[in-house]
C-alpha cells in the first residue's frame, strides 16, 4: 500500500477490472488483508493502548497486539463489524454500485449479487452511503452558487381503489450549493435537507459548506441578509420582476436541482423515505463530484477506504434514526 500522501496506482492499490477484482477477492482472507491494509496502511494501531506494531495472528484471524495482548479484528468497529454477509459479497457490492454511474437501488443489488433478502441489499447500501461522506473534507471556496428546491419523493406505499393505484409522495426541501468554474463550468456540490428557508436553516448550511472569503451567490431572499457579517462576499439577484429568468441567473443550482430529480426518479423510482433523504443526498455528492474521474477502481477504493473508518450501524439503528428524524422534523415545522 502506497503512503498516505502518494495517489493510489492502479492494479497495485485497486483493482483495474473486473476480472481483476475477482482474482484479487476470491477468498474471505485475500479481502480481509486488503481491508487490513487500508485501515492499517502502515503499521497496526492497538485499538485499546495505541501502540504501533506488528500484531500476532491467531487461527480465527484475531490481531493480537504484543504490548496489552488485546485482541481485535479487522472489521471491529467499522462499516463491516459483526456482518454476517461474506466480505466477498461486500466487496463485491462495493465495486458494483461505484461502477454503475447512476447508482444502483437495493433490488438492483439484490439481484446482482443473488441476496436472499431485500433487506440485506437495502442495509448495505444505507451503510456505504454512511461511508461516503469524508470527516474533514475541503469546504466550497472560490464562486458558490446557493440557493433552495422542493424535491418530491414518495414512500412507495400505493393503495388500491376502484379508481386505480395512488401514490403517496411527499415535497421535501433541500438547500443546494453549487462552485462556480469561470467561465464556464461547475465544480463541487453541497447537500442539505432543510425544514424551511429560513435564515436559521439557510445560513449554518452555508457556514458549514463554504469556506469564508467566498463570494457567495444568491437570490433576493432574506435569509441571506448577514452573509457579509459572516465574513463572505455576496452576490445578489432578485428574481422577482426580472427580465431574466432565474436558471440562466443561477444555472448552477438549476442544474444540479434537475439532476437530483432526475437521479431520484430515474434509479429509485422517486421511493426514497424522508427521513433517509439526507443520505441519499450524500450519495449524489459522492458521485457528482466524482463525476470526472477516468478510473470507477479509484472510487472503489475511495469507498473501501472510508469504510474502514465509519462507525457501524445495523439495520434497527437506520429504522429507529429514521423515526427520529421523521419525529424532529414534526417538532421543528410545528
Amino acid at each position: 500500500m502506497n503512503e498516505s500522501h502518494s495517489p493510489p496506482i492502479a492494479g497495485q492499490d485497486y483493482p483495474k477490472t473486473w476480472s481483476q477484482f475477482m482474482d484479487w477477492f476470491h477468498t474471505e482472507q485475500a479481502c480481509l488483508d486488503y481491508l487490513q491494509k487500508l485501515r492499517w496502511p502502515h503499521e497496526f494501531v492497538c485499538p485499546r493502548c495505541g501502540v504501533i506494531s506488528a500484531p500476532l495472528k491467531t487461527s480465527r484471524n484475531r490481531l493480537v497486539c504484543q504490548s496489552c495482548k488485546h485482541q481485535a479484528s479487522v472489521t471491529a468497529g467499522t462499516l463491516f463489524d459483526k456482518t454476517r454477509t461474506p466480505l466477498k459479497v461486500w466487496l463485491a457490492a462495493a465495486w458494483y454500485i461505484t461502477n454503475q454511474k447512476q447508482g444502483v437501488s437495493a433490488l438492483g443489488l439484490q439481484r446482482v449479487l443473488g441476496l436472499g433478502s431485500y433487506q440485506t441489499a437495502w442495509t448495505m447500501l444505507h451503510r456505504f452511503r454512511r461511508a461516503m461522506v469524508r470527516p474533514g473534507r475541503d469546504m466550497l471556496g472560490g464562486l458558490v452558487e446557493v440557493d433552495e428546491t422542493f424535491i418530491a419523493i414518495g414512500d412507495k406505499a400505493q393503495s388500491v381503489n376502484a379508481k386505480g393505484r395512488k401514490s403517496h409522495t411527499a415535497k421535501t426541501l433541500v438547500v443546494i450549493a453549487v462552485e462556480m468554474i469561470e467561465p464556464k463550468g461547475f465544480g463541487r456540490i453541497r447537500l442539505r435537507r432543510i425544514v424551511d428557508d429560513s435564515e436559521s436553516q439557510v445560513l449554518p448550511f452555508v457556514k458549514d459548506a463554504i469556506e469564508a472569503g467566498a463570494t457567495v451567490h444568491t437570490d433576493g431572499s432574506a435569509a441571506y441578509r448577514h452573509l457579509k457579517e459572516e465574513g463572505y462576499v455576496h452576490q445578489q439577484s432578485v428574481m422577482l420582476g426580472s427580465d431574466t429568468p432565474a436558471h440562466v441567473s443561477m444555472p448552477g443550482v438549476h442544474r444540479v436541482a434537475a439532476l437530483i430529480h432526475r437521479w431520484l426518479l430515474g434509479t429509485h423510482q422517486g421511493a426514497v423515505q424522508p427521513a433517509q433523504l439526507d443520505y441519499y443526498l450524500e450519495e449524489f455528492v459522492f458521485r457528482f463530484n466524482r463525476r470526472q474521474s477516468l478510473s470507477r477502481g479509484m472510487l472503489f477504493y475511495r469507498l473501501l477506504e472510508q469504510a474502514v473508518v465509519t462507525d457501524p450501524v445495523t439495520y434497527q439503528h437506520v429504522v429507529a434514526q429514521s423515526k427520529l428524524r421523521v419525529i424532529q422534523s414534526m417538532e421543528l415545522s410545528g
